[in-house]
């Protein structure tokens, strides 16, 4: 049918130009698909009866206690901004690293991952880690590129350590479990920690006065008032870190419920610093219901699109644009995926990514062959870079709203540039070395049917047990019984 092939890539096309006009991405998925419905109703693609399911999605989504969880780790990490705990962590980690070359700049990557464990939200990072850390940064003599790259990058690790809201959405919309999306993230979290590390310690030999050590007066020396310091710095978030992740890992909480106690283990520390008020809990459950209410909305709009798309066999045509493509085995599969990922954080951010793109791309990674799991933390890992693309990653926008009037926006962009290439390496190793992620991952219990032994009670016949040969199909023995 004419109509049919043309109806997919046509909403296709339309999407793209809403998007780049700027019109509000929730509502013109919303829109997109209604309108997309009717005509194809009216060109008797599919029945009117066809919509009649769109309700049941949408009641599906507003009832999905894992999708509470996003409210719950935003308000968790809203409440540790603004208690002040990051500035702890910072504080107690520059005394530690400080006397080295690029100590500061070792000490923001460790308590990026820290509070990417603890708030699971990439703005809540990069505010409290840049407005701590670059000006101390500046002050002693960091270039400028090297302290806005570090502190950008810094607070997008937070995508991939659990409990990124990210790796939720993900779980929710590939079917997997939150929690062995998390198991999965693990490997990927710590190597991409551990490149960051890597470079500044090869910048910190190639060119060590980008990166000063702090002077002698600025640091506390060697022995137990360090140790102390350090240590009244992270225990705090080891334990919080603990409550939210590890009860979720030993299966004792639910994610929903896991960020539950994890608000309530916020309000705890921001309570015994003494720095639990009124305000500051309206600030955080206001930009709490900011974020909660655009990934509804956009989720319900992308619901609409996506069944309306798939309506008219618009899986069916991704998967033939991926076959001309010689896109046939996983590896290549997974490249032009991720180009194609790369290109769209240009213009999207990572929950328009998740509700668009990822419905229409998984049913072709699981005829595949591909572990969804290592899919979605792949993608997860690619939608790092939708905060660091200049100019228009968020992390950036951040960053250029707190740094002081002498940093160029240049400076900004060209700074995330070599982090961003970074977090590509991380993408690439992935997709050569899956074993990353799925290593932790139970593994599907495998039997092999021909090794199967049936015995018969000898109560039963009165003669001795009969026994099927290893290489007898079990259906043909009792057939010749």
């Amino acid at each position: 049918m004419p109509a049919l092939e043309f109806m997919a890539p046509a909403m296709f096309v339309a999407l793209v130009v809403f998007l780049i006009i700027g019109l509000p991405v929730a509502f013109s998925l919303a829109a997109l698909g209604l309108i997309s419905g009717l005509i194809a109703i009216e060109l008797g693609i599919f029945p009117a009866q066809f919509m009649a399911n769109l309700p049941y999605r949408v009641f599906g989504i507003l009832s999905n206690e894992l999708l509470l969880s996003i409210p719950f780790f935003t308000l968790m990490g809203a409440i540790l901004e603004r208690s002040g705990l990051a500035e702890d962590l910072l504080n107690g980690f520059a005394k530690l690293f400080g006397g080295l070359p690029g100590g500061l700049a070792y000490a923001v990557i460790v308590v990026g991952a820290i509070l990417g464990a603890i708030t699971g939200t990439v703005a809540a990072s990069v505010i409290a880690i840049g407005v701590i850390a670059l000006p101390v940064m500046l002050r002693y003599g960091y270039q400028p590129r090297l302290a806005t790259g570090v502190v950008a990058a810094s607070g997008t690790i937070t995508q991939v350590i659990p409990p990124s809201l990210v790796l939720i959405v993900l779980a929710d919309q590939l079917g997997k479990s939150v929690g062995d999306m998390y198991l999965g993230a693990i490997g990927p979290s710590i190597a991409q920690i551990l490149i960051f590390l890597l470079f500044i310690l090869i910048l910190s030999f190639i060119n060590p006065k980008l990166m000063p050590p702090l002077p002698k007066e600025a640091r506390t020396p060697m022995g137990w008032d360090l140790i102390k310091t350090v240590v009244l710095a992270i225990l705090p978030s080891m334990a919080l870190i603990f409550v939210v992740l590890g009860t979720i890992f030993m299966g004792l909480a639910t994610p929903t419920e896991a960020g539950a106690m994890g608000v309530v283990g916020a309000m705890v520390l921001a309570a015994i610093h003494r720095r639990l008020h009124w305000k500051m809990l309206w600030q955080g459950m206001e930009s709490t219901m900011n974020i909660t209410v655009m990934v509804i909305f956009i989720l319900i709009g992308a619901t609409v699109f996506t069944l309306v798309f798939q309506g008219v066999d618009g899986g069916k045509w991704i998967e033939h644009l991926f076959s001309a493509m010689g896109a046939d085995d996983a590896v290549t599969f997974l490249i032009i995926v991720n180009i194609i990922i790369f290109v769209l954080a240009f213009f999207l951010d990572f929950f328009e990514i998740a509700f668009i793109v990822i419905p229409l791309l998984a049913p072709l990674a699981k005829d595949l062959g591909i572990d969804l799991i290592w899919f979605g933390v792949l993608i997860c890992v690619n939608m790092q870079t939708s905060f660091m693309h200049p100019p228009f990653g968020f992390a950036l926008f951040y960053l250029r709203g707190i740094a002081p009037p002498s940093i160029k926006s240049s400076d900004i962009y060209l700074g995330a540039i070599p982090w961003l290439g970074l977090q590509l390496l991380l993408v690439l190793i992935l997709i050569f070395y899956p074993q990353i992620v799925t290593g932790l991952l139970d593994k599907p219990l495998e039997v092999d049917i021909q090794q199967i032994e049936i015995k018969l009670d000898e109560s039963d016949s009165g003669a001795q047990p009969n026994r099927v040969a290893p290489a007898e199909d079990p259906a043909d023995y009792f057939k010749r019984k």
